[in-house]
């Protein structure tokens, strides 16, 4: 058991029985897909496969792959300590009819917040705050529609995915004063 019990707003609530409500298979099963797309594993995979590809190119790639893998590895060991120290029932353990509607289960029952997708995504979305304004909307756009893959499949609460933005978010900042990554020209 951890040390703190997290509750859902009421507005949690609300938004996770509409979702089971209006719920598919076939929209659970797509939510479930693009989900991988957040994974711990898969975003690791793709960090260090940059970082690779890095050691070949000019300095600013260097330090930009090496702060990606830097903050990937951190953004994925972060959420589990998290859910060690606080407890959370998954909204798909509370609200039972949204099964009936495909809606699977996820994880484990009381690891809900923070959501680890969310801290991932946040992470990068921040990082990306230094690429030129397509690319970052493109990125943003693509975060955006992976973490909402965790609300709409139960797995998180809304309150758990705009922590885990706000915690992934801030984390990346923090290791930009050890990476030294940044667009701005070195004085």
């Amino acid at each position: 058991m951890a040390l703190y019990r997290v509750r859902p707003t009421r507005t949690d609530e609300e938004i996770a029985k509409a979702i089971s409500r209006h719920a598919s298979p076939a929209y659970e099963k797509a939510a479930e897909t693009l989900s991988w797309g957040a994974d711990e594993h898969v975003l690791i995979a793709l960090a260090a496969g940059f970082w690779l590809y890095a050691r070949g190119c000019g300095e600013r790639a260097r330090v930009s792959s090496n702060h990606l893998l830097l903050t990937t590895a951190v953004a994925t060991v972060l959420p589990h300590l998290l859910k060690s120290v606080f407890d959370q029932e998954r909204p798909d353990r509370r609200i039972i009819r949204g099964h009936l509607h495909g809606i699977p289960f996820s994880g484990k029952p009381f690891d809900a917040f923070p959501s680890g997708h969310a801290i991932h995504v946040g992470a990068l979305a921040s990082a990306a705050t230094e690429l030129p304004p397509r690319q970052r909307n493109l990125v943003w756009g693509i975060g955006a529609a992976l973490v909402l893959t965790r609300v709409v499949l139960l797995a998180h609460w809304l309150s758990d995915v705009l922590a885990g933005l706000a915690i992934g978010g801030l984390t990346e900042r923090l290791l930009r004063f050890w990476t030294g990554y940044s667009s701005k020209p070195e004085a």
